[in-house]
């Protein structure tokens, strides 16, 4: 077997380097280099311990020492994230120069000065978790372990690097939330205050989508393009759901189309597929099968 992979390793290393030649996308350009996806992840860990202190790490805090953790977590992040910032800006521009380094560190202020603003944010949506299930025994148990406001406190970090069109960086961090909980949130969304998602597992949010205050959802929902047959020539269009305020939407519901409206005060019933709008405080289901009580029909 061996003998059979010498003969043929010369060809397949031909045939492999023939592709990267042909096709731009596999060699390295010559003076930018891409983000470092693992540094990423590292920055997420380092604001989530901000962000939550004393959950995530071994630091204790007190009044006193808290100024001097956060400076020290802020100083590490602006290193960190300033030059994948300063990556990326760098490869979408296919140059590295003076301007881009100092539009990468300025990005990276702006973003580190809404910190405050997304923590108190994040704590209503913990309130809200904690008002929406039963099961929750404390709020440090949604923090802890709740997979849902995990993939919603890398969201409202990715959504602030969105809105400045940092290029690559949002995606990595949304991705990977989704590799880990299974929930996709596109950092395009824009979503209110009090959002809470139970269980989570297979829900989508699209990146055009609008969701207001007090939004619950359960597992399996998608909020989805009807089509996007039309590939690249749909960037930037509104293609996705608008959900009002105080609405709750159960599992496995599909709501498809950009200009499909939930308004203020509906619920949504599991399964459902809905592609037109639908008026404030309507209740909407699909009607129920007959069940076969008999047992008729199934094997033992």
């Amino acid at each position: 077997m061996k003998d059979k992979f010498k003969q043929s390793v010369q060809d397949i290393v031909e045939d492999i380097t023939a592709n990267y030649l042909t096709e731009e996308l596999f060699l390295a350009k010559d003076t930018v280099t891409l983000p470092d996806r693992s540094a990423i992840i590292n920055v997420l860990k380092e604001l989530r311990t901000i962000m939550f202190p004393g959950y995530f790490g071994t630091d204790r805090l007190d009044c006193t020492l808290a100024p001097y953790f956060i400076g020290q977590k802020l100083a590490s992040v602006f290193d960190s994230l300033s030059i994948q910032i300063e990556r990326a800006l760098s490869y979408t521009n296919d140059c590295k120069c003076q301007e881009i380094t100092d539009r990468a560190e300025t990005i990276t202020v702006e973003f580190l000065q809404q910190l405050s603003k997304i923590q108190k944010i994040l704590l209503t949506d913990i309130q809200a978790a904690y008002d929406g299930d039963p099961a929750a025994g404390s709020k440090e148990q949604i923090i802890f372990s709740y997979p849902g406001l995990y993939a919603i406190f890398v969201y409202r970090i990715a959504h602030e690097l969105y809105t400045r069109k940092v290029p690559f960086i949002p995606r990595i961090m949304t991705e990977y939330a989704h590799s880990r909980t299974g929930i996709d949130i596109n950092a395009g969304a824009t979503i209110g205050k009090y959002f809470f998602i139970d269980h989570g597992t297979g829900v989508v949010i699209g990146e055009t989508t609008i969701i207001g205050d007090n939004v619950k959802l359960f597992q399996g929902v998608t909020i989805g393009a009807l089509s996007t047959r039309g590939g690249q020539a749909l960037a930037g269009v509104k293609r996705h759901p608008t959900i009002e305020d105080n609405v709750t939407i159960y599992s496995g519901a599909s709501i498809l189309g950009g200009k499909t409206v939930i308004g203020h005060d509906c619920v949504i019933g599991g399964s459902a597929f809905i592609t037109k709008s639908v008026d404030p405080h309507t209740k909407v289901s699909i009607k129920n099968p007959e069940l076969c009580l008999s047992g008729d029909g199934f094997d033992a």
